[in-house]
């Protein structure tokens, strides 16, 4: 299969060309592309070892006893009949959750053999990880891998010249209508199908969009399947409950005691703290948001969950998409909900790969307030709230009331309309939110 390029494919070059390097944990969710863009990297080494720990099991004894990196590297030469070579080799170990003592030895080709390029890849990686405090610290680079952000997608369709434009643009102009509506037409579609790589891979192909929901289909009954391997007193369906809780709760507060389960609390919790380490659902935690770091100022009572994926969202939600095609406006599907969903993960997709993702919203915290500010985010020394428009018409009171009580000189609204300002709010488009991090003391947006 073609290989469609990554954002993190220079993040993956960069760190071959190190001098110095620490041996690369790539981490994600299942299916989310880590072993390809791997591979990908492989091609341009001369030399490339993959080792996958489910398939071939006989390859676990290699990691018993006494570890001992040149050992390990010298036999996989031998059974590969592949080189091992410093500066050409790329050795990659993929699905390592399947074997602990693999995991543990990471910290041992650091310190013995760095000059060796080493990665490793594999999923439901933090429950392994959970088992091993004192893990690689400071001899391991985790980065974190996820599904297609818009900008990869138009990417996939050779749209260089639009994801240049997003990401240069002065904030602060409106668009031709004409490329406004290119980039909603792109934007609508991508939003129905998500950005899992071979949905995306399928569609760019020119797969139709019921091909697309039969990919759709299978991916979410694969997540049901992986359910059964989380080690844990949780049964599946008890996870399957709570998934589903998640994705109907999307875009407000989780409300434990609206998971249609015979659980208990702790189960809940429980099977949420697993989802949550496997990839699948991210938890936007609410901030104060008096200072900087906003992570400093959380009450983790109050939180909402998004799920990773809005083509899984729309499939689990059986969501009319010959409606969601025709019209132009989200806000008619699940109240706007999937926009908010959209635009978090757009959000999560453009932090840093070596940040572990971290998503926050504000909500009044004064007895009868209904004000709420969906995502608040740190930019430079700033502190910015985000307001999903969920509908054509909006007050932007929260936003508002948000701007007056922390002294924000300006907010963000996004949605669907085209570039422009009004009284100190910056309306960006949804198609442009995942480049507001690129924006700097050069931007017009500060």
């Amino acid at each position: 299969m073609h290989y469609i390029e990554r954002s993190i494919d220079k993040e993956l070059l960069e760190w071959k060309n190190q001098p110095s390097r620490k041996p690369l944990l790539v981490r994600g969710a299942r299916q989310v592309g880590k072993s390809s863009t791997v591979r990908n990297l492989g091609r341009t080494f001369e030399y490339f070892i993959e080792l996958d720990f489910i398939s071939n099991k006989s390859i676990h004894r290699l990691f018993e006893g006494d570890i001992d990196p040149e050992r390990i590297y010298e036999e996989l030469s031998l059974i590969f009949n592949t080189p091992i070579i410093p500066g050409k080799s790329l050795v990659f170990f993929d699905e390592i959750q399947s074997c602990i003592p693999a995991i543990t030895s990471l910290r041992y080709f650091y310190e013995r053999t760095p000059d060796i390029h080493l990665i490793a890849a594999g999923s439901l990686l933090e429950f392994a990880l959970k088992d091993l405090p004192s893990f690689g610290v400071g001899r391991i680079r985790s980065i974190y891998l996820y599904p297609f952000s818009f900008s990869e997608f138009l990417l996939a369709f050779n749209e260089t010249a639009l994801v240049q434009l997003t990401e240069e643009y002065n904030f602060s102009k409106t668009l031709s209508e004409p490329l406004h509506l290119k980039f909603k037409q792109y934007l609508i579609r991508f939003i129905t199908i998500g950005g899992m790589p071979e949905v995306v891979a399928s569609y760019v192909r020119g797969g139709s969009l019921i091909d697309c929901q039969k990919i759709l289909e299978e991916l979410t009954n694969s997540l049901y399947d992986d359910f059964s391997k989380y080690k844990s007193r949780v049964p599946s369906s008890r996870l399957r409950e709570v998934f589903s809780s998640v994705i109907m709760q999307t875009g407000s507060k989780f409300v434990i005691s609206q998971v249609e389960t015979q659980s208990n609390r702790m189960q809940i919790k429980e099977s949420l703290e697993l989802l949550e380490q496997a990839g699948i659902i991210f938890p936007v935690v609410h901030s104060s948001s008096n200072g900087i770091p906003l992570g400093a100022q959380i009450n983790l009572k109050f939180r909402k969950y998004l799920i990773f994926d809005t083509g899984i969202f729309q499939r689990f939600l059986n969501l009319d998409l010959s409606e969601l095609l025709l019209n132009t406006e989200i806000s008619l599907f699940n109240k706007g909900a999937i926009a908010e969903l959209y635009t978090g993960l757009e959000l999560i997709k453009a932090q840093p790969y070596s940040q572990a993702p971290a998503l926050y919203y504000w909500q009044r915290e004064k007895k009868g307030s209904q004000a709420e500010v969906d995502y608040v985010i740190e930019l430079g020394n700033k502190i910015i709230p985000i307001e999903v428009k969920s509908g054509i018409k909006g007050k932007m009171q929260s936003l508002r009331i948000f701007m007056e009580e922390k002294g924000s000189k300006f907010g963000v609204r996004t949605y669907l309309e085209n570039f422009s300002r009004m009284e100190g709010i910056r309306i960006i488009p949804l198609y442009a939110i995942g480049n507001i991090f690129k924006a700097d003391k050069n931007n017009p947006l500060i």
